[in-house]
């Protein structure tokens, strides 16, 4: 390749496995995108055609649960062809492509995350005025601001890539399209770049984690002057799920991406943004539903329905 050239392809290392041992993944990887696409879609349904649903609350939850499913079909579907190939090859046109996708999408899902603690805050600090703060109108527009400002913000950082000059290799140590391992192979300084991505990350990561901090903190001091061991019982169990896919959302974002670069270990990123885009988005649906008694009374209705028929 010559020097201060934009690839037409890049190749996909993938994972540091034998050929032989990659196949193997194919068959569990597809089932739990299979399932993660059936319980998402799942969740989404039952939001959308069943009127106990519709209020804040599930509104916030079906937006996470379409950006879910977003953000794992931009990089699995793409990874299981390129497990069972010889060689995977990503134009590099479709490589910024899922990179840009991948990120919007990662974004959007954490924006929502902190509308949703913003949503839980409301309930249990101020269940009287639930319903004249959290409209129809101000739902839309914290749905929709969390979408554009995540989709618009990744534009200048995709923009930048495609001017990259790429002249050192053109094989991406990772089976997707990811940040780091993109960056390494630019021959140019990069560090406006660098810089560039860790401001977006304290905007949106950072700022959307002190909002769900904020919230969850003058959440428990509520919770703590509640009289009765039920309704505390009760407040805490609204909550539980949420901070369980907050904990493990920030938890290893920050862990791959909020790190010094001495501390990189690709095969140990690989494995993790593995976990995060197949194994939590299948666990979401279960997380948010298993201790929800509204919808667990939905689930019951709907199956009963179709036995009746």
């Amino acid at each position: 390749m010559g020097n201060h050239t934009h690839p037409t392809e890049f190749i996909l290392v993938g994972f540091s496995a034998t050929r032989e041992l990659q196949k193997v993944l194919v068959a569990p990887c597809l089932a739990l995108y299979l399932l993660m696409m059936a319980g998402n879609a799942s969740v989404v349904a039952m939001i959308c055609f069943d009127s106990r649903l519709h209020t804040p609350m599930y509104f916030f939850l079906c937006n996470f649960s379409v950006v879910e499913m977003l953000v794992t079909s931009t990089v699995v579907p793409r990874m299981l062809v390129g497990l069972l190939s010889e060689r995977d090859a990503i134009p590099f046109g479709e490589c910024l492509t899922q990179f840009y996708f991948y990120f919007s999408s990662g974004t959007t899902a954490f924006l929502l995350l902190a509308v949703m603690s913003i949503d839980r805050y409301v309930a249990i600090c101020h269940p009287l005025r639930y319903s004249t703060i959290l409209t129809n109108d101000v739902c839309i527009q914290l749905a929709f601001g969390a979408w554009a400002t995540s989709f618009f913000s990744m534009i200048p950082p995709s923009v930048f890539r495609a001017r990259l000059p790429f002249c050192l290799s053109n094989q991406i140590d990772h089976f997707f399209c990811d940040n780091a391992p993109l960056l390494k192979l630019s021959c140019s300084d990069t560090h406006f770049i660098e810089l560039w991505d860790f401001l977006l990350a304290i905007l949106f990561i950072f700022s959307s984690f002190v909002v769900t901090v904020a919230s969850y903190v003058a959440i428990l001091f509520t919770i703590v002057r509640i009289p009765s061991a039920t309704g505390r019982h009760k407040a805490f169990s609204t909550c539980a799920s949420h901070f369980t896919v907050v904990v493990i959302g920030y938890g290893t974002t920050i862990f791959i991406y909020v790190r010094p670069n001495k501390n990189y270990s690709t095969d140990m990123n690989k494995m993790i943004a593995l976990l995060t885009s197949i194994v939590t988005p299948f666990l979401n649906p279960f997380i948010f539903t298993l201790r929800n008694e509204k919808v667990k009374e939905v689930i019951r209705d709907w199956l009963g329905h179709r036995r009746s028929l």
